[in-house]
């Protein structure tokens, strides 16, 4: 049954795999408007899988997926982004022999609209960017791809974007950018879900947070109280 509450999105009982193998078993979720929701957990836990069951990249065994009170579950992710749900998965997320501009203007495929006015907002979001706008995206830096895929993301105006390891590999100044800058996105009125493995950092930015373990829920609750929970502090936090 669909939400009744003030969630945006909601994931109920959901296993989802890869051929026979299941790799999510029941997980459920819910994510109000404007929040940020961190999912945490070890390394194979379901984390990402999760986000790409909700962007529709894997079909659901059993369990249903509603944005608002609209049932998405099992909708194509073409679907999904003209939904306002938008991805940004880990890796290959730019298009490196096109430049900066053109990445952004391949987020607007589906606007037939004038979207100038939003490249140049999204500029104005990644200044960094602004200056390279029109070098090509693969001779960035690593944090400055990652903001390219974002921006990219948001070309849109989603309801929700989905972040998967945005600081991944990143050089230390450049994780707090983007750290910043999905604060800034969410300041925006954008609700936003983060997979991240800098679990402390991803909780203190979160207005809730979910711990998965072997595919399962395992805990969620108010981040600053799964930041203030021994138990989480020791598994996941680093004591």
């Amino acid at each position: 049954m669909a939400n009744t509450d003030n969630s945006i999105l909601t994931v109920e009982s959901v296993t989802v795999g890869y051929g026979e193998a299941d790799i999510l078993f029941g997980v459920s979720m819910k994510v109000e408007k404007g929040q940020i929701v961190s999912i945490i957990g070890p390394n194979g836990a379901g984390k990402s899988t999760l986000l790409k069951t909700i962007f529709g990249c894997l079909r659901p065994k059993s369990g249903r997926i509603f944005l608002k009170n609209e049932d998405i579950t099992g909708l194509k992710p073409d679907e999904i982004v003209r939904k306002g749900i938008s991805y940004v998965p880990q890796v290959e997320n730019i298009f490196p022999t096109l430049t900066v501009i053109e990445n952004l203007e391949m987020g607007a495929f589906i606007r037939n609209d004038d979207y100038q006015p939003r490249i140049e907002e999204i500029l104005e979001l990644f200044p960094v960017l602004k200056k390279k706008k029109n070098q090509k995206a693969g001779l960035l830096s690593g944090g400055e791809r990652q903001m390219v895929a974002m921006g990219r993301a948001l070309m849109l105006d989603p309801q929700i974007i989905l972040l998967d390891e945005p600081s991944a590999g990143l050089a230390p100044k450049f994780v707090s950018m983007i750290f910043e800058k999905i604060r800034e996105i969410n300041s925006t009125g954008v609700a936003v879900i983060l997979v991240e493995q800098n679990a402390k950092e991803a909780l203190q930015m979160a207005d809730h947070g979910y711990v998965l373990a072997n595919g399962q829920n395992v805990l969620d609750d108010r981040a600053d109280k799964l930041l203030a929970n021994e138990k989480v502090r020791e598994l996941y936090l680093g004591g």
